[in-house]
This record gives C-alpha cells, sequence and structure tokens, in this order.
C-alpha cells in the first residue's frame, strides 16, 4: 500500500484524521453514529503495516482511548490491538487495492471493536448487548467506513493507495 522511505502524505492524513476526531466529532449531532475518525486513523496505518507493528500501534491508541474513558480501562487496549493486528493481516489475505474491500474492512473493525469492548468491558446487559451490536454499532460502523472510502478516494495518492488501475 505505501512505498519505502518517509511517508509524510500517511502523517498529514493522521493527523488530519485526530484533528476531526477531538474537533469535529464532539460538535456532530449524534455521538452514537459519529464517524470513529481515530479507529479509521489506526486502520489506515494497519493496513499498510506489518501485523506486529500495527498490534503495537493498536495497543497504544486503545491505551490512548481508555485513558479517556476509563469505564472500562483494558478493554479499549485489548480491541484495538486485535483489529489493528487483524487489519495488517487481512491485507495479506485480501484484496486490499479494491474500494468494496477497504470498505467492509473499516466496517468490520468498528463493528467488531463496538462488541469486543462491549463484551468485555462488563457494563452491558442483556437487551443492551442486542440493541448496541444490531443498530448503533452497524450504524457507527457505516458512516466510518464512508468517511474511510472518501478518504482513500481523496487521500489516495498521499496514502500510496492504487484503488481499481
Amino acid at each position: 500500500m505505501r512505498a519505502g522511505g518517509a511517508n509524510y502524505g500517511l502523517a498529514t492524513v493522521m493527523l488530519l484524521l485526530l484533528l476531526l476526531h477531538f474537533g469535529l466529532r464532539p460538535l456532530l449531532g449524534y455521538p452514537r453514529i459519529a464517524p470513529d475518525f481515530l479507529l479509521l486513523a489506526l486502520m489506515l496505518y494497519a493496513i499498510g503495516a506489518r501485523p506486529g507493528n500495527a498490534a503495537i500501534a493498536g495497543f497504544l491508541v486503545g491505551l490512548w482511548a481508555d485513558a479517556l474513558t476509563p469505564v472500562a480501562f483494558g478493554a479499549g487496549a485489548m480491541a484495538y490491538t486485535v483489529i489493528a493486528y487483524l487489519a495488517a493481516w487481512g491485507k495479506a489475505v485480501f484484496f486490499a487495492d479494491n474500494l468494496f474491500v477497504n470498505a467492509a474492512i473499516f466496517f468490520a473493525g468498528v463493528w467488531v471493536r463496538d462488541g469486543f469492548v462491549l463484551l468485555v468491558s462488563g457494563n452491558a446487559e442483556n437487551n443492551s448487548v442486542l440493541w448496541q451490536l444490531g443498530y448503533w454499532a452497524p450504524l457507527l460502523a457505516l458512516t466510518t467506513s464512508i468517511v474511510g472510502v472518501v478518504v482513500l478516494l481523496v487521500f489516495r495518492n498521499w496514502l500510496h493507495v492504487r484503488i481499481g488501475e
């Protein structure tokens, strides 16, 4: 996905996504379905990285996310680590140059992360788990995957992504 050497385009896109996550996301009217720019940034990195590097990045991002929401400290770190590792490993299994595959990876990453955090944290009741995983998590995953596709299309040269070429 990315050529060797320093990749300032990737760093710029990551910084932009972080600014959107902490600057724009809180201003959106529906925080439950507002795109998760932080996870999107991690997955964009992970898709182009080796699985070990992606897992380390996922762990660090997960610790950071857990520090911001300490209700179930550790659940997010574990979830982000697993998601980043699977995204990096999935690039070798799936055809990562396909836009639909990238959208599906973003969707699955958000949905699995939400489910993992919800089930591991122990903060959910039976009805709320079904409601969260069946309604809110897919909506969040859909908005995040749409934004991910837009980011891939707009910044494809910076990210060194070949989509359908």
